[in-house]
């Protein structure tokens, strides 16, 4: 993805243009990012392209490739590339992938604890007992 399109894809908010937490969660908040956050935090090394594939059920690979330019793009993954025959390019977290990391651990923690709730409740609400 060029970075014309990433810059087109961002979020802005007509009210408050200059808040950036729309745009952050825009991208941590799509379908694929989170799960490629938490796969390349669960592991003490880089994860070549088909590792990282294989860790992340009912991704296609056109969508991985697509995710991690988006992340490399916001400086969230690291992409090396080794010139051998086969090539080779690894994957990692970078210093500010890390550091959202326990803010992304949190929010999964939350939703383990609360997601039974969560279903009862809109069960209830769809029963129209809200």
């Amino acid at each position: 993805m060029r970075y014309e399109d990433m810059i087109r894809k961002q979020v802005t908010d007509p009210v408050f243009p200059q808040c950036p937490i729309r745009n952050v969660l825009s991208r941590i908040g799509d379908r694929w990012s989170l799960l490629t956050l938490l796969a390349l935090q669960d592991t003490d090394k880089p994860l070549r392209f088909k590792e990282l594939y294989k860790t992340i059920p009912g991704v296609s690979q056109k969508m991985l490739a697509s995710t991690l330019r988006e992340l490399e793009a916001d400086d969230l993954v690291d992409r090396t590339a080794y010139t051998e025959i086969p090539p080779r390019v690894e994957y990692s977290l970078t210093d500010r992938g890390k550091s959202l990391m326990p803010l992304l651990n949190q929010l999964v923690e939350w939703s383990l604890d609360n997601m039974s709730e969560i279903v009862a409740s809109r069960e209830r609400y769809a029963g129209g007992e809200a």
